[in-house]
């Protein structure tokens, strides 16, 4: 569960959102300067994430329907990545108004939804590196699609100057900057922290050892006495006796009884 948590972050927070605020900065009005207001912008944040990790868990966790479990992950994360869009878009304030187009708000959630279904498929059956880089380009100009169909749908008519409430692009790109640097460096870390193959198989190998130890001559050790260890085999000529400072302790000493 660890690794869907960072996964999401990674995926709906430091890719798929940052994506968005940065082309947001990039956006502009003739004759209105924007701001934003601060809590739709981080409530679009976190339903990319929510999003996303609902999607990758109901797509990898499981046992039968693989391909309906990954189209309605698909369709879930996807419907998530649009309302995270149109969340930051709503969190704009300008002396305007802003109208969109039904046809291409309906064309930029296909394409997330397609994007996310995509993505969710390449995760579940893609392994080999080369393959891997390929289809997260592939994804990133999808997801970049998206975006900017949506901000094409968009339409403003400006109206007279009024004072605008919310924080500037300018503002928010520090404090936003910072926690996705944060976010990259613990996703980092988490990577080079996690167990290797290696790893495991020395803990396997430890984990056999304990319990082998574990089996050893249960009946001597539960009476509290030590388990009697196995003696050499005499020499030729030899018979084994006692010794006085074996007593308790199990163990053999040999005469030779040519002498």
């Amino acid at each position: 569960m660890l690794w869907t948590i960072l996964a999401s972050v990674a995926i709906g927070g430091t890719a798929i959102w940052s994506m968005h605020f940065v082309a947001m900065m990039g956006f502009s009005v003739s004759g209105t300067p924007i701001r934003y207001d601060v809590g739709l912008t981080a409530a679009s944040a976190v339903l990319a994430i929510v999003a996303v990790a609902i999607g990758l868990v109901i797509a990898l966790f499981g046992t039968r329907g693989q391909n309906v479990r990954i189209v309605a992950g698909g369709i879930i994360s996807g419907l998530g990545v649009a309302a995270m869009h149109y969340t930051g878009m709503a969190a704009m304030h300008l002396n305007g108004e802003v109208t969109y187009s039904a046809t291409l708000v309906g064309m930029s959630i296909g394409i997330a939804v397609v994007a996310a279904s995509v993505a969710l498929w390449l995760a579940v059956t893609v392994h080999k590196p080369l393959a891997i880089f390929v289809s997260a380009l592939v994804m990133g100009i999808a997801v970049n699609a998206m975006h900017f169909t949506g901000m094409f749908a968009m339409s403003v008519t400006t109206h007279a100057p009024a004072d605008l409430s919310g924080a500037t692009a300018t503002g928010m790109i520090v404090p936003i900057g910072a926690t996705v640097i944060f976010c990259i460096l613990g996703l980092a870390y988490a990577l080079m922290a996690a167990p290797t193959e290696e790893d495991r198989e020395a803990a396997a190998y430890l984990a056999a050892r304990r319990e082998a130890a574990g089996r050893i001559d249960p009946g001597s050790t539960a009476a509290g006495t030590l388990p009697r260890p196995v003696s050499a085999p005499a020499a030729q000529g030899e018979q084994p006796r006692r010794g006085a400072s074996a007593l308790g302790a199990g163990n053999w000493t040999y005469r030779d009884r040519s002498r």
